[in-house]
């Protein structure tokens, strides 16, 4: 993949045909700021007190009343019981909607983690809601076991993941929640219930991606796995050529996943299969320094597009660039540590490749994007807010950096991906309202239903969220 170092030695060879291009052209580039206008991004260089919350890529914030960290579910218990004023869970502060903001209190469950029991037989686990991806996955490889598949980033915690429906990639593998087979919720009254399909189907349908609107959850039992390895190949391709091996390459991986590289011509594939072996494990991620490349590239050539592809076209050829073998969760999932803002939404597998086009076109009409454009495959199931409602879906994540403008994200790309029946991600940006949600979601009045009796008095709820439902918030 290219580097910062190729793109220059790039940028001198391309000298001579920038030189074909009106120079006023280049000058008005080099003079441009790629920060959003003022008021689009908040300022995240304002003064803390310590009583401001952010998410982590600084576009939701909140100043509330308290934000507690309770060390025992009784605590935890006696402090929603004992409290009147809104209350919203908040996990690691990776969603980009307004899920977690209020004035009121904030709830951290970070205290409510670690691995509390496991089967190695029966292959399950309790587990603390508060666990951390990563942690969880440390925790599960000490015992020999392991979660069936992971997302991209592994900070979230567990609650955060299973609420949102986060998911991976694998067409044959579903969404994280559809590992749950029981958890333990603090309803909004203060009472501490265990809940599992046997004892209340329908609370547990509603419960496994509930968008912390129904209490508190405070540990979760889970089907797992045994501990296994993979070996992850990562190909670069042109990117019409991805697209026309995307459906039969899902169908030949455990894993598979493209990214579409914008104003490049190209993408790349990542594939990860079963692996018996050894594994030998995988060097240190150059994701970074490609990400880099590619804003390096914009910044210097964003003016022509013409040009800023040919340049890639130099630095960019059709080859595998990345095969390694290691223990599942050290090659799923990574930290990120270029911030961004992102929107995702998942379609019918029979709409996905269709619209992945026509997003990339829109996206191209903007010199200004660079970030990769995400393209997944994940099997559908049966919670009631799951957004993966098909048998199979095809989940597109656009980003921008989290300094620029992502407006674009929804006015122009939003309408593509409901044109082709997208479901947003309820962690990713998006301005979908009652009555489009309830149109797609067959059982979102039964989960609106269920969440009325549970919290009457919108204890739970916050002005984003009453948006989602139809109602004024109670903040």
């Amino acid at each position: 993949m290219a580097t910062r170092r190729t793109v220059l030695k790039a940028a001198a060879a391309g000298a001579a045909l920038a030189a074909a291009y009106p120079v006023g052209s280049h000058l008005v580039w080099s003079a441009k700021s790629f920060e959003a206008p003022d008021g689009v991004i908040p300022d995240l260089n304002s003064p803390q007190d310590g009583g401001v919350w952010r998410n982590w890529s600084g576009l939701q914030s909140a100043t509330p009343r308290q934000i507690a960290s309770p060390a025992s579910e009784d605590e935890l218990a006696q402090l929603i019981r004992n409290t009147s004023r809104p209350i919203r869970p908040v996990g690691s502060g990776h969603s980009f909607t307004a899920l977690a903001p209020t004035d009121g209190m904030m709830i951290d469950i970070g205290r409510l983690s670690g691995l509390s029991s496991y089967d190695r037989q029966a292959r399950t686990v309790t587990i603390g809601a508060g666990t951390r991806l990563e942690q969880a996955s440390r925790l599960l490889d000490d015992v020999g076991l392991a979660l069936p598949n992971l997302p991209d980033i592994a900070v979230q915690t567990l609650a955060g993941s299973f609420s949102t429906a986060t998911h991976g990639s694998g067409r044959d593998l579903p969404a994280l929640h559809d590992a749950i087979t029981g958890f333990r919720l603090i309803t909004p009254q203060g009472e501490i219930v265990d809940v599992t399909p046997d004892n209340n189907a329908e609370l547990f349908a509603a419960g496994k991606v509930s968008l912390g609107t129904l209490g508190v959850i405070t540990q979760y039992s889970l089907r797992v796995t045994d501990s296994f390895a993979l070996r992850r190949r990562v190909w670069v391709d042109r990117v019409e050529d991805l697209l026309d091996q995307a459906d039969a390459l899902s169908r030949e991986h455990r894993n598979f996943e493209f990214y579409c590289l914008p104003h490049t011509g190209f993408g790349a594939a990542i594939a990860h299969d079963m692996f018996d072996g050894e594994p030998q494990g995988r060097p240190p991620s150059e994701d970074e320094n490609v990400l880099a490349s590619l804003r390096q590239l914009r910044d210097i050539f964003g003016w022509s597009p013409r040009l800023r592809r040919w340049i890639a076209g130099t630095q960019l050829q059709p080859g595998v660039v990345e095969d390694y073998t290691d223990k599942s969760w050290r090659l799923l999932a990574t930290s990120r540590v270029s911030k961004f803002n992102e929107t995702e939404y998942h379609l019918p597998h029979e709409n996905g490749l269709a619209a992945v086009r026509e997003v990339l076109a829109k996206l191209e009409r903007h010199k200004d994007a660079f970030f990769p454009m995400e393209v997944r495959f994940v099997r559908g199931d049966d919670a009631w807010l799951s957004p993966f409602q098909s048998a199979s879906d095809i989940s597109i994540a656009v980003h921008t950096a989290n300094t620029e403008d992502y407006r674009y994200l929804l006015s122009e790309l939003g309408p593509v991906f409901r044109r082709y029946g997208g479901r947003p991600h309820w962690g990713k940006l998006h301005d979908m309202n009652w009555d489009e949600l309830n149109a797609l979601y067959p059982r979102f009045g039964d989960f609106n239903a269920l969440r009325r009796d549970l919290d009457p008095e919108g204890k739970f709820m916050n002005p984003h969220l009453a948006a989602l439902f139809g109602e004024d918030a109670h903040v």
